[in-house]
């Protein structure tokens, strides 16, 4: 059996960003619309601080969770070494959703990895398109830095096989019996994520193409 109209998104950061719950909201999206689901996590070294990966595919059937490098349609990057890090899994010519928000993960720390002086443009010196933004400033600026993950949700939300109300849906779905007065605060941190995203394609669309 063969897997087809197969959707690979990859999820990666450092531990307490919230990869892991971005990813399982993902998840539900697409099970509420039918898809069939597969993923697979790895949190590195320390769940809080470590190196995060999150695998999810979903379509009509999907036989495995492992992404295969150059097979990923979307790299979703909360942090912008890690999108780097991690660039080759995506498919010739793909997206990445980047965090330019630096934070240094602990294997930089402990000397098992140097931190790159430009992250972004090693990224699309490879011939990947990247859309940049600080999701945690705009998580700040609406009080809480743990909004980070719904403007990062809220980023994919136009890059996705199904409407962005299906996933705001899913978001709001999290909060509304146990924390409803966290409802309207994720509502516009999705909406700033998509917002920054389009902004953020726009800039990328604009950036002249180096003479070769």
């Amino acid at each position: 059996m063969s897997e087809q109209n197969v959707t690979n998104i990859l999820v990666v950061g450092i531990g307490g960003q919230g990869v892991m719950t971005a990813t399982e909201i993902l998840a539900q999206a697409a099970i509420a619309l039918g898809h069939d689901v597969k993923k697979t996590e790895v949190a590195g070294m320390a769940q809080r601080g470590g190196v995060v990966s999150s695998h999810l595919r979903f379509g009509p059937k999907v036989l495995s969770p492992q992404i295969m490098p150059g097979t990923a349609d979307l790299l979703v990057a909360f942090e912008a070494a890690e999108g780097l890090r991690w660039c080759h899994m995506l498919k010739p010519g793909g997206l990445v959703l980047l965090n330019t928000a630096h934070i240094v993960p602990p294997v930089v720390d402990i000397g098992l990895y140097q931190y790159p002086d430009d992250p972004i443009g090693e990224i699309k010196a490879r011939g990947y398109q990247v859309h940049a933004f600080d999701a945690m400033a705009i998580a700040l600026e609406l009080g809480d830095v743990r909004l980070g993950n719904t403007v990062m949700l809220g980023a994919m939300a136009d890059h996705l096989p199904f409407p962005a109300e299906a996933l705001l849906d899913a978001i709001l779905q999290r909060f509304a019996a146990k924390k409803p007065q966290m409802v309207e605060l994720n509502r516009k941190a999705f909406e700033a994520g998509r917002a920054a995203e389009k902004s953020a394609s726009r800039a990328e669309s604009a950036e002249p193409v180096p003479a070769q």
